[in-house]
């Protein structure tokens, strides 16, 4: 005890500053290191993404539990979910909101009878007009069982999510709807970026990109 007691004499101050850390990442803000590419070309391998965790709730810390609820997520927004489903957090952006029908054919969604807008890009990539959000969307394979799916209507409490890289992403053609309470925040940009096919260099440019 005596021991205990000098330790938090001499450390006092250390100790109040990591627990003030990590209460704020688990209940402000925190960065999440993406792994796979399946939100390419927005968020790439080896990118580590700033995770807003008062963008829809004000959390319980260390609990994920929602204490006041701030906003909801809203179409277009990049996602960050602990899924049951998948037994992972993931990162995905929210395509269909409550109320929504959706579908997709060949790759071209159309949400409540309405088709989007698409423009080609560079290569494999294409711009998507999520009816006003505009963004960056790959394309590299036609799979017949991945690039369409039949009308859905998204009951409440629940999102459509999607990768960005449509042909290769585990998201809710996979895993299902995603239930409002399993998502923790919204991604707000790349804080860094290390290459992880060139020795996990760093990437300059992609540092402080707003997703």
């Amino acid at each position: 005890m005596q021991k205990v007691k000098q330790f938090w004499r001499e450390h006092w101050a250390f100790v109040f500053c990591m627990a003030l850390m990590f209460v704020f990442r688990s209940a402000v803000a925190d960065w999440n290191h993406v792994p796979s590419g399946s939100m390419q070309p927005t968020i790439k391998e080896g990118d580590r993404i700033l995770i807003n965790k008062l963008a829809y709730d004000i959390q319980l810390p260390f609990t994920g539990h929602s204490l006041v609820k701030l906003a909801d997520p809203q179409r277009g927004d990049v996602v960050i979910f602990e899924s049951q489903a998948a037994n992972n957090r993931l990162v995905k952006r929210v395509v269909g909101m409550p109320g929504d029908w959706v579908e997709m054919r060949d790759n071209e969604l159309r949400i409540n009878g309405q088709a989007l807008l698409y423009q080609p890009g560079q290569g494999a990539d294409w711009q998507e007009n999520l009816l006003g959000v505009k963004h960056a969307i790959r394309l590299t394979k036609q799979d017949p069982g991945f690039s369409s799916f039949d009308p859905l209507r998204i009951p409440a409490g629940f999102y459509l999510v999607l990768g960005d890289n449509r042909n290769n992403s585990a998201d809710s053609r996979v895993i299902g709807l995603v239930p409002r309470q399993e998502i923790i925040g919204r991604g707000e940009m790349v804080v860094m970026s290390f290459n992880p096919d060139h020795y996990y260099l760093p990437r300059s440019d992609r540092f402080f990109v707003a997703l």
